[in-house]
């Protein structure tokens, strides 16, 4: 660590086990790199010490050892992050967008992991701080690691790509998320197509044919380019999809490694793109078409997307709490449209950092609903248009009683917290 980062070692060598850079989250055996934002981490290097920490990064030198003493700690957690990629293989995903980069992630999981020991980035860890932790933290004898990329500005993947250094690149989507700080659609695809910019020439773009604004990305690549969807100038496609009565989809996956039948166990007419975003990068990688199958029969999504549970009275609920955005939502909604019911409700939190053209998704979100026979009741969010409930509370009175026939989305950026409704109505909860 100490000759990675360019830093002087403290104390007696030890071997460390991935890195943390909050000292409550601290597991034994990880190396703590207190950062100096707001506050200064290196305030709570004792109590991650307690809590199992085997060594420090430290801008300090009066410090517990053991430690590397650097000048930067942000800087050498960076140096770090681009020795543990050294130690990682040829099987290195890189995977953005502006919707499903996360679904894509749990697919390409468990697509993978049919032939290679895998590892992917851990919740929503996909940032400046959480890649560097999940090059760090990808267990010995890692054959093949999923990295998922997040930005809030142009430039940002292509930092991320320089620590990864990923040998294959998907690209899911183009949309109206983050556009508060990005400003522009154009500017979202400028920077989400930093990831294909990046790849070395001998790696591969996998790019969504569907999306023209991420399909033109091929010409800003030197790498291969390999194309999913379901239009004709697709490699990797799908052929007579069908939705089961909880909206899973089965098809035939077609691609130039041959074909498979594919059925998924997660929900929505949507995930059939993010499966063949997924299968892509497995055949890419190595992995028989099917053992692709076979892992995107058996992949699981992370907790809040499109999670279809029932209620103890019958109702069935789609979870898609985690995040929102208009594409995400219109995709809910549609989804939301497919389920049997004879009464459909969405109860909607903001979508947010939309900056200026909030106001307008938000009013076309609800008028979507409307066009798909949707009631929507708006949790503490005006610019939908419609009812407007104040926080978990309201919504359960606003639903009212729930039985069979009832068929109720979930759906709202964090800051909203509606998987705490998504617990209350699995539990039943009084309103």
């Amino acid at each position: 660590m100490a000759a990675a980062t360019g830093g002087a070692l403290l104390g007696p060598d030890v071997e460390v086990d991935g890195a943390a850079i909050d000292s409550r989250r601290v597991r034994p055996g990880e190396l703590f790199v207190p950062l100096v934002a707001g506050r200064d981490g290196h305030d709570y290097i004792d109590a991650a010490r307690d809590g199992g920490a085997a060594a420090t990064l430290s801008q300090r030198r009066s410090v517990r050892q053991p430690a590397v003493v650097v000048p930067d700690t942000r800087a050498a957690l960076h140096d770090l992050a681009g020795h543990g990629r050294s130690l990682l293989g040829d099987r290195v995903v890189g995977v953005t967008g502006s919707v499903g980069k996360t679904t894509v992630k749990d697919l390409l999981v468990g697509a993978l992991g049919t032939r290679f020991a895998t590892a992917a980035t851990a919740g929503n860890e996909n940032n400046e701080l959480g890649v560097p932790r999940t090059l760090l933290g990808a267990p010995d004898g890692t054959e093949a690691l999923v990295v998922e990329m997040g930005a809030c500005a142009v430039g940002d993947i292509a930092l991320l790509v320089a620590l990864a250094r990923p040998t294959v690149g998907v690209v899911t989507s183009v949309g109206l998320a983050h556009t508060q700080s990005f400003g522009t659609l154009a500017e979202v695809a400028r920077a989400k197509g930093e990831l294909a910019e990046g790849l070395d020439p001998s790696g591969t773009a996998v790019l969504n044919g569907d999306d023209p604004l991420v399909a033109t990305m091929a010409g800003r690549t030197e790498a291969s380019v390999l194309l999913f969807g379901l239009g004709s100038g697709a490699a990797v496609t799908a052929s007579g999809i069908t939705l089961d009565a909880g909206l899973r989809a089965s098809f035939r996956l077609h691609s130039p490694w041959g074909g498979a039948d594919v059925r998924l166990a997660v929900s929505g007419h949507h995930q059939v793109s993010n499966a063949l975003a997924a299968a892509a990068a497995a055949l890419v990688a190595g992995v028989e078409p099917d053992g692709v199958a076979e892992g995107l029969g058996r992949a699981r999504l992370s907790p809040g997307r499109m999670a279809l549970v029932r209620t103890p009275g019958g109702a069935q609920v789609i979870d898609d709490a985690y995040n929102a955005n208009p594409l995400s939502l219109a995709s809910a909604l549609r989804s939301l449209a497919a389920l049997a019911a004879r009464r459909r409700v969405a109860v909607l939190g903001t979508m947010a950092e939309l900056g200026e053209v909030a106001e307008r998704e938000h009013r076309a979100a609800a008028a979507l609903a409307a066009d798909l026979g949707i009631r929507v009741v708006a949790v503490d969010e005006p610019r939908y248009g419609v009812e407007v409930v104040g926080g978990v509370d309201g919504a359960l009175a606003a639903l009212g009683a729930l039985g069979e026939g009832d068929a109720v989305l979930v759906k709202g950026s964090r800051v909203a917290g509606l998987e705490r409704l998504v617990a209350r109505l699995a539990a039943a909860a009084p309103p």
